[in-house]
């Protein structure tokens, strides 16, 4: 009998250890060209921000351990990841099991920018980008408060905006994203090292580009907080902020940018996914790999993916047991004014056994390669059959319907802690067919 559970936490970690900071950094700086423009440089000048950074900004120092009397820097990380380095200082930017903005990330950013401005013409940077970067990353735009920014982010989480529309809101509330980083550098070399938490990996919304073209405008936001509904329900100063840019009153972000800023991407979702389906098959799986463009309401794609489950245990299609499907991206929970505690990946397994018809031989698995799902301490959960004798249909249902999975799975201890992985490529979600 397979131990289907296990399985499936096993080729979810092995998703998360393909895509840790370390190995893929030392990587990117033995990089000939890289390497050369960093032997040249008087002064090597790092920043960056997000949940990677800290994994990150030690990995440079690792790899450079020659040139670190010419290195400083300031990374903005999770408080709980800081931790004291030779040269590069890891800045408290958010407390544990928060992402808001907040006043000691912007202390962090406001640094950057004056290093960044602060570079003589042969001094190169290294910018170290990766998921959760745009709440660890705020600077706001002259007239704006950090408040204001704290509400919008809030509504626009409340209403289940996409990554996307999240990101083309902040840049234009910002500093220092949306290029305007990159804007700031008077150096010879900006080298972005990023590790990709949005699908597709646009380098304009990952951690919102501080250091890339933005081809969202003013008038792009404005049309997608009308879409939304939030217009009126927005501060005073965003909404004459965003107005006054749609007019053409105030500069717009980057539409260019010079040829000495380059952009790398390290990690994503699809390496990740890549992995777990060697994993899979090592374990004796036939795996059926969904890809890394997952996107949409959560219990609904959860529904789609045991509808897939259903067919390969009861057809044979389109292949037969022992099979695991695997899917990554990033799906969205629309919250009721009642909601309890949970987050997208919780809220994907509540849903996936809601459909688990019967008592069926199968297992799912759905968590966050960051350690974190949503405002909880849990990286999501893992669930089999088991759990359908410990709840009725109907409480099961009751906890989806108020968006309260955490609690749900702490109740049955189905929820998955590791910890902060010190990475982040989205989610992926493992569904196992004994």
């Amino acid at each position: 009998m397979r131990n289907l559970r296990a399985d499936a936490r096993s080729i979810w970690q092995a998703a998360v250890d393909a895509v840790r900071p370390g190995p893929l950094v030392r990587q990117a700086l033995a990089d000939p060209q890289v390497a050369q423009a960093l032997q040249a440089a008087p002064r090597i000048l790092v920043l960056g921000a997000g949940k990677a950074g800290a994994a990150m900004a030690a990995a440079v120092e690792e790899a450079i351990p020659d040139l670190l009397d010419r290195a400083q820097g300031i990374v903005n990380v999770p408080a709980e990841l800081v931790r004291p380095l030779r040269k590069i200082r890891l800045h408290a930017a958010r407390p544990a099991g928060s992402n808001q903005p907040t006043a000691e990330g912007v202390i962090g950013a406001e640094e950057m920018l004056r290093l960044a401005r602060s570079a003589g013409p042969d001094d190169v940077a290294l910018c170290l980008l990766s998921g959760g970067g745009s709440a660890l990353l705020p600077a706001p735009a002259e007239g704006i408060t950090l408040a204001d920014k704290q509400t919008v982010t809030k509504l626009l989480h409340e209403c289940g905006a996409t990554i996307n529309q999240m990101n083309a809101v902040r840049k234009h509330l910002s500093a220092i994203k949306g290029g305007r980083l990159a804007e700031a550098f008077r150096g010879k070399a900006l080298y972005s090292l990023i590790i990709s938490d949005v699908i597709g990996d646009p380098l304009t919304v990952i951690a919102s580009g501080p250091t890339c073209v933005d081809p969202t405008t003013f008038g792009d936001v404005v049309s997608l907080l009308n879409g939304l509904g939030l217009t009126d329900r927005l501060p005073h100063a965003v909404r004459t902020r965003l107005e006054r840019g749609a007019a053409r009153e105030i500069p717009e972000t980057p539409k260019g940018m010079p040829g000495n800023i380059h952009n790398v991407i390290l990690a994503n979702n699809s390496m990740a996914l890549a992995v777990a389906e060697k994993q899979a098959q090592g374990l004796g799986y036939t795996v059926l790999n969904l890809g890394s463009c997952i996107e949409g309401e959560t219990r609904h794609v959860a529904t789609a993916m045991m509808g897939i489950a259903h067919s390969i245990q009861d057809e044979g299609i389109p292949f037969r047991p022992p099979a695991c499907v695997l899917l990554g991206g990033e799906t969205t929970v629309t919250l009721t004014p009642d909601h309890g505690l949970g987050g997208r990946n919780v809220e994907f397994v509540l849903a996936a056994l809601l459909n688990l018809h019967g008592q069926r031989n199968m297992a799912i698995l759905s968590g966050g390669t960051d350690g974190e799902d949503g405002p909880t301490d849990a990286a999501g959960a893992v669930a089999d059959m088991s759990v359908l004798w410990k709840a009725v249909g109907s409480q099961m249902q009751e906890y989806l319907n108020r968006h309260d999975a955490y609690h749900f799975f702490e109740a049955t201890g189905d929820l998955i802690k590791t910890g902060l992985t010190e990475t982040n490529v989205m989610d992926v979600r493992v569904i196992l067919i004994g």
